[in-house]
């Protein structure tokens, strides 16, 4: 069989500069009833001391800024930008943080495990950096941030 010229190859798209993944035992559904949360970062990330939304309005409302401080008083700002329950899935953008990134979006899903009734979740982000920056900072996200947290969200559902 041969496929026309005028069609590409399928060819995977490359990983976000920052990826972490985690295989939780809890059922998909569960786990995403407790992550839609954007607010309550604070419950199980390690690191942040407190977490809150901004106006103090619903927590799953698209354009709501949780307000995270983390240790030293570090602040993060991020805006949630999309919730989907159907695909289980919420968007947001970095608003303000103390690390040298620009124009950081990220993203968290939270997807069945068919075999076992687990879930699969992964958390990534695009940004921008200095050169000098880049490498460092895709580190500290994936592994410093994200890796950290879905370790602790997997001892949360153990």
């Amino acid at each position: 069989m041969t496929v026309p010229s005028s069609v590409p190859p399928a060819v995977p798209s490359a990983p976000p500069p920052a990826y972490a993944s985690a295989v939780l035992d809890a059922p998909a559904d569960r786990v995403w009833a407790y992550l839609r949360d954007f607010g309550n970062l604070a419950e199980w990330m390690p690191g942040v001391e407190t977490g809150m939304i901004e106006d103090g309005g619903p927590p799953d409302r698209v354009g709501c800024v949780r307000r995270v401080i983390g240790p030293g008083d570090t602040v993060f700002r991020e805006r949630l930008t999309s919730l989907d329950d159907e695909a289980r899935t919420y968007r947001y953008e970095v608003l303000e943080c103390p690390l040298p990134v620009r124009r950081c979006r990220a993203a968290l899903r939270v997807v069945p495990v068919t075999v076992t009734g687990g879930s699969f979740v992964e958390w990534s982000a695009d940004f921008s950096a200095n050169a000098d920056d880049e490498e460092a900072m895709a580190k500290t996200l994936a592994v410093g941030i994200y890796a950290t947290g879905l370790s602790s969200l997997a001892r949360r559902f153990s």
